[in-house]
Parts: structure tokens; sequence; C-alpha cells
């Protein structure tokens, strides 16, 4: 599978709240700074399919609204429980620019969100 890079803001126009929710490609996309820098992953839980945006993220995890799922920002991993990591999407700052690599492909049904 194949990535392409996509634009997504301006890095002096992220968020102050450090998170930025956006749909890319057909892909959901979560980007959040926490101490260790920007993270880019797919905006939805491995265990109930929630959006994550709508979560808060706390010493560079973010934590599911539905359930309190937890997952590492900067790898994926799925903290204190069994669920499937999340896919991260790779991210740079070129030009001032915040761009996130997409999958060419769009998300199968198990890797988008459910949106009520």
């Amino acid at each position: 599978m194949q990535e392409n890079w996509h634009p997504l803001i301006a890095e002096s126009e992220f968020p102050a709240e450090g998170k930025l929710a956006a749909k890319l490609a057909g892909w959901h996309v979560l980007v959040a700074r926490t101490e260790d820098g920007l993270h880019a992953v797919n905006d939805r839980c491995t265990h109930q399919a929630a959006l994550l945006s709508t979560g808060r993220i706390r010493r560079g995890a973010v934590m599911c609204a539905l359930h309190g799922a937890r997952f590492d920002m900067a790898t994926g991993r799925c903290l204190g429980a069994a669920y499937r990591d999340l896919r991260k999407f790779p991210l740079r700052v070129t030009d001032g620019m915040i761009e996130i690599a997409i999958p060419d492909q769009p998300p199968a049904m198990d890797e988008l969100p459910v949106i009520l």
C-alpha cells in the first residue's frame, strides 16, 4: 500500500488545546501535540469504534470518551488493555505546514469510526 502526503494545517495555526481532528482522503485522523512532539493516528478507538478526538489527551495518551480505552499517541500502542493498537500515520512539518502521509487506499470498515 502506497502513501501520499497531504497538507493539514500551518503549524502556527494548530489549536491551542493540542489536538485536531480531520478527514483526509477518506481517513479520519487525530493529530495531537504531546510533550515529545506532534503525532497522527487513526481517529477510531479499536475497542468500540468511537472517535478518539472526543476524548482527552494526558501524558501523551488519548483516552476514548466512550469506555476509557487509552492509547499512546507516539506509538499507537493500547495501554492497560488488550485492544488492537492504533494505526499511526507518518507526520512531517515542511515549510511550516503540517503534512500527514495517508494510504492511497480508502479505509476498510474496521478502520472507520462509528459516527453518531
